[in-house]
């Protein structure tokens, strides 16, 4: 039963993650807690698509929200995600690399 739970929870802290804008925000969140408006400026996207995507992350646990007069502070629940991302990005680049190596192997056939 305990390795079901924690095979559900994996799976659903993936879905969380499964939105590139998700990923972004995230991504931007690595570098310190930003508001609404400050996601919007970096992300170059309107509010609405930024507040529907960071409720996703909220309920889901991967970021907190934590209210400052009239804004709202984000941050990632979990330092960990940073690593995550860039374990992310290093099987990214490991792809890559084997894609460029399948193409040239090709070209010199």
């Amino acid at each position: 039963m305990m390795n079901r739970d924690i095979q559900q929870f994996k799976a659903e802290f993936f879905k969380a993650l499964a939105h590139p804008m998700r990923i972004r925000i995230l991504e931007v969140l690595c570098e310190g807690d930003k508001n609404v408006n400050e996601l919007q400026t970096i992300l170059g996207s309107e509010g609405s698509a930024v507040s529907q995507q960071l409720a996703v992350l909220r309920n889901k646990n991967v970021v907190s929200g934590t209210k400052e007069g009239t804004s709202v502070i984000y941050s990632l629940r979990d330092p960990l995600i940073k690593e995550l991302l860039r374990v992310a990005k290093i099987i990214f680049d490991n792809h890559l690399v084997d894609a460029i190596s399948l193409l040239e192997n090709i070209r010199n056939e």
